[in-house]
This record gives C-alpha cells, sequence and structure tokens, in this order.
C-alpha cells in the first residue's frame, strides 16, 4: 500500500466558530484546539485569520488556475503563423528573449494544442 498525499478539508463553518467563541471566552488557543481535537497551528491559524479579517471563514480552497501562457497566446499563434516549422525549442527561445518567460518544452506543447495549433517538427 502507498502512501497517497491527501489534501485536508477546511475545518467546517460550526466548528471554526466554537473554537474561536472557546478562545474569546477565556481558553487558551492550544487548549481549545486540544478541547476540540484540532492541531493547535490550526487554531492559531483561525484566531490570525479572525484578528486580520474579523471573519473564522476559510479563504477560497482550490479553483482554476489560468495557463502560464495566456497572456503570450497572441505572440505563440504569430510565431506559428509566420513559421509553420518552427521547432519548440524556438518558441521557448522566443518566449525567453521577448518576454522573459522561462517555461519547459512541455508546456509549450501543450498550451500549443490547447489552442488547436499545429506546427510541423523538421526531420
Amino acid at each position: 500500500m502507498g502512501w497517497g498525499l491527501v489534501m485536508p478539508a477546511p475545518l467546517s463553518r460550526d466548528l471554526r466558530e466554537r473554537i474561536v467563541a472557546a478562545i474569546e471566552g477565556g481558553s487558551s488557543m492550544r487548549g481549545a484546539a486540544a478541547r476540540f481535537a484540532v492541531s493547535a497551528s490550526s487554531a492559531i491559524k483561525l484566531m490570525a485569520r479572525v484578528r486580520a479579517t474579523g471573519s473564522a471563514a476559510p479563504s477560497r480552497y482550490g479553483g482554476h488556475r489560468q495557463p502560464v501562457l495566456a497572456p503570450h497566446e497572441d505572440m505563440l499563434r504569430t510565431l506559428v503563423d509566420e513559421k509553420p516549422d518552427i521547432t519548440l525549442a524556438e518558441i521557448r527561445a522566443e518566449l525567453t528573449r521577448r518576454r522573459g518567460v522561462a517555461v519547459c518544452l512541455a508546456t509549450i506543447h501543450a498550451h500549443l494544442r490547447r489552442l488547436g495549433l499545429r506546427h510541423k517538427k523538421r526531420a
């Protein structure tokens, strides 16, 4: 059996509110953590969040990230249109030279496929 990494879910809103109420009622953070069977660091971070934002609600969890090359799609299209036999290495060099973007070849390949752009490899 392997050891897969499992991302923990945020504490429930009810539990968060009970921890905050206990601490505001005079319990220590570590005492409240032990009482509600959470780690001390969870209680400490929760109270830091309450002090900073005024809310015990969790911050955004997960979500969609914009692809790294999305802001450079215009340049990618132009490069492939102007030179259909351009290599991935040449595209990477142009991205670095013109825009200061350093990405691996697989990232470029995946983004070209996402855009529906084909480029020919040199023989």
